[in-house]
């Protein structure tokens, strides 16, 4: 085939142990998704020839080659937080729809909640008062600030209430609840999420991600592959990415986040709009990720998104445009850089094997359609990929 005219898919997917899970370590849980995500391909490790890892020491793909016995020819350590692996699939399809590399693997894992838990600092995320962020450190401007900043600005600008973005909370645990490895899955209320803690204003407790440790997996294959392959293949439409600021004195407008630009571009290049899509895996570290990434990415009007999640158009069950399907970052599992696990999801989604959270389509059928956003930072950086059966 000429170059760069291979189609890509996703035959294989999957989860290391995630949740509380304190005898092991992170090149471990590299080591099990990533077996976990062959076998459901049915590929062999041997025809792996391209791989992709971030958030294990400095060399991060080489060191985790070497312990997942690999000798890639292509590699990607990209490192832009959360919306790394969005940013590394879209590399990684361009890489093999131009025969650069046959089949990546990328690959995460990371005991965030253990780490903390034993007093380490390993693998965490560490934001020192070096380069741009001098000037904001030492004011005590913490990440969750940032994040709380940006929510207020919304809330002054729209009209967008607490109470609008407490429910995007409430609505993610209720998709949890249907999904047995979620970490937390008893049901909350509105009153629940405002009753809360304080942590930054106006994020109380459950507007903010869990932390738990855990691993993903996700197996990209030229098209040739698929027959090989014992899953059904779920197709790469289109990709964007964008990295916006680093210092909040930089970003122009804190009601914007920059999957306006990552999502624009995901969707002219797949050829699909907003409104075709069936469900959406957004990143979630904070309640109010949710509704700027929905504006963002089309899905109702910039101003329009208290209004929109408020309604329970975020569910499984029952909802419009269901996200975050396995209950996201803010009930199932966030441990760090969680954009590879909303691949996960889309791709089980799409296969119709989520079990009793699976989204249907009136006639009974998986969806079609779904589109998976990472953010990455403080709003810092996003990648955005659109994937269709």
């Amino acid at each position: 085939m000429p170059p760069g005219s291979r189609k890509v898919a996703i035959t294989g997917v999957a989860l290391a142990d995630c949740g509380r899970v304190d005898d092991t370590t992170p090149y471990a849980l590299h080591a099990q998704a990533a077996r976990r995500a062959l076998a459901d391909a049915g590929l062999d490790r041997s025809l792996v020839d391209g791989l992709a890892s971030a958030g294990t020491g400095t060399l991060a793909p080489v060191e985790i080659a070497e312990y997942l016995g690999l000798r890639p020819t292509w590699v990607d350590s990209t490192s832009v937080g959360g919306s790394t692996w969005e940013v590394m699939a879209a590399h990684a399809a361009d890489a093999i729809a131009a025969g650069h590399a046959n089949a990546v693997l990328l690959v995460y894992g990371s005991m965030a909640r253990a780490d903390i838990k034993a007093g380490r600092r390993t693998g965490t995320l560490s934001f020192g008062a070096r380069g741009p962020l001098q000037f904001e450190v030492p004011y005590g401007h913490t990440l969750i600030a940032k994040y709380a900043m940006a929510a207020r600005r919304h809330m002054i600008e729209h009209g967008t209430t607490i109470e609008q973005l407490a429910s995007v909370a409430v609505q993610a645990r209720a998709n949890a609840a249907l999904n047995p490895e979620a970490m937390f899955r008893d049901p909350i209320t509105v009153d629940d999420v405002l009753a809360g803690p304080m942590i930054a204003d106006p994020f109380t407790k459950l507007h903010c991600c869990i932390r738990s440790d855990g691993g993903a997996a996700v197996l990209l294959v030229a098209e040739e592959y698929v027959r090989d392959c014992r899953t059904a293949p779920v197709w790469v439409l289109g990709t964007g990415e964008y990295v916006s600021h680093v210092s909040m004195s930089e970003w122009p407008d804190f009601t914007v986040s920059p999957a306006a630009v990552s999502g624009r571009l995901a969707f002219e290049r797949a050829g699909v709009r907003p409104e075709e899509v069936e469900l959406a895996e957004i990143y979630d570290a904070f309640t109010y990720m949710t509704l700027v990434t929905l504006e963002d990415l089309g899905f109702c009007a910039k101003g329009e998104g208290g209004s929109f999640v408020e309604k329970g158009r975020l569910l499984v069950e029952g909802g419009d445009l269901p996200v975050n399907t396995d209950g996201g970052g803010l009930s199932a599992q966030h441990p760090g850089m969680r954009g590879l696990f909303l691949l996960v999801e889309a791709v089980r989604q799409l296969r119709g094997e989520a079990g009793a959270r699976q989204v249907r389509r009136r006639d009974g059928s998986a969806p079609g359609l779904a589109v998976a956003s990472g953010t990455g930072g403080w709003f810092c950086s996003s990648g955005t990929v659109v994937l269709g059966r």
